[in-house]
């Protein structure tokens, strides 16, 4: 087999091996159907239980009761932030948001297209590289809900706890850090995510949208917008991303062969940690773009004293067989994103190239 890459890809990103080459082996011919779960209806016994399947995996795994509904839906988290606000943002209410960076002002964005909305708390004036103090969060009057971006992967800066909103739906885009550590879902009205980061390719969006609010869907509301739709439906009102709501039924089995998400949260400590200890143990050389008690464990953002030694890192690394480490335009520097699939072996990799960089260019 070809060596792989050293994959570093903000997403799509890297997904297991062994996810990989099991979906290989059954790609042509499916638990011996004589084709594709590609090829198969969505009304098939077969993909009916790969969906369920997959659902009852993540209740498994996040310890989802059922207060919540479990949805396979499309179009991103991008669709998201315009879906929840059409779906829980009446008139007479307001939609509150806590900004921490490029992701929670693009669903900033969205949601003053559909109604009313405040800032409930802002950590731009520090250019976005820290989380917000959660005691800094005023909740407004008329509130609807509190949308958070659990980490922000342009920035690379995370929530490292949650805000109790009391009796105000708390909603989260946690595309780049679900499943990643423990989480407790009964903090939380509404989580959605893209699954090309942590859960599978992309394709597919995991809505986990507590009962009551996938109820209150305005009739009003085209049908492929409303959450009662996809919940009445089990995520099979129109046809699904079959494909890849199977990739992530092959990446939660991956997830529960390593010991569950506890299991894959110290991992993730561990790798992510060489990488931000080449950074502090470096005299400067290299410099954290986030504030250390923001840091994110999926997103590891930082910058050299020079843009000319920016562009040589990337171009040495890329030699050497590493993608993905240039960071954002938006905010320029180098990142490394070091999601549940990514090695260790990876990271420590990327660690030994920065410290060989800094001797040979400090």
């Amino acid at each position: 087999m070809t060596n792989r890459a050293y994959n570093f890809n903000a997403g799509p990103a890297a997904l297991p091996l062994e996810v990989l080459q099991q979906a290989q082996e059954q790609f042509v011919d499916y638990h011996g159907a004589g084709m594709s779960i590609m090829e198969m209806s969505h009304r098939s016994a077969a993909y009916e239980q790969v969906n369920n399947e997959t659902q009852a995996l993540l209740r498994e795994m996040y310890g989802i009761s059922d207060n919540y509904h479990v949805l396979f839906l499309q179009g991103g988290a991008s669709t998201q932030f315009a879906m929840f606000p059409m779906n829980l943002l009446a008139p007479d209410r307001v939609g509150a948001y806590v900004m921490t960076g490029s992701w929670a002002d693009k669903a900033l964005k969205e949601g003053k297209l559909i109604g009313e909305t405040a800032i409930a708390a802002s950590s731009e004036a520090d250019e976005y590289r820290r989380i917000p103090a959660l005691s800094d969060i005023v909740i407004p009057e008329r509130a609807a809900y509190v949308h958070i971006t659990s980490n922000e992967t342009i920035e690379g800066t995370q929530f490292q706890a949650f805000p109790d909103t009391k009796d105000v739906p708390l909603i989260a885009d946690m595309s780049s850090d679900i499943l990643s550590r423990p989480v407790d879902i009964n903090k939380f009205g509404m989580i959605y995510a893209g699954a090309q980061k942590n859960l599978g390719p992309s394709g597919v969006t995991v809505v986990i949208i507590r009962k009551d609010l996938a109820e209150s869907s305005p009739k009003t509301l085209p049908t492929m917008l409303r959450y009662d739709t996809h919940a009445k439906n089990n995520s099979l009102y129109n046809t699904p991303p079959s494909f890849s709501v199977f990739m992530v039924n092959l990446v939660l089995k991956w997830i529960q062969s390593k010991g569950g998400v506890e299991q894959v949260a110290e991992l993730n400590r561990a790798k992510t940690n060489l990488i931000y200890n080449a950074i502090d143990q470096s005299g400067g050389f290299y410099k954290g773009f986030a504030h250390t008690d923001s840091r994110s464990m999926m997103n590891v953002t930082f910058r050299i004293h020079s843009e000319e030694l920016e562009k040589q890192f990337v171009k040495e690394s890329e030699q050497q067989g590493f993608v993905g480490l240039k960071g954002h335009r938006s905010v320029g520097g180098l990142r490394a994103s070091t999601y549940n699939a990514v090695t260790h072996e990876s990271c420590q990799a990327l660690a030994s190239f920065m410290a060989d960089f800094q001797k040979r260019n400090g």
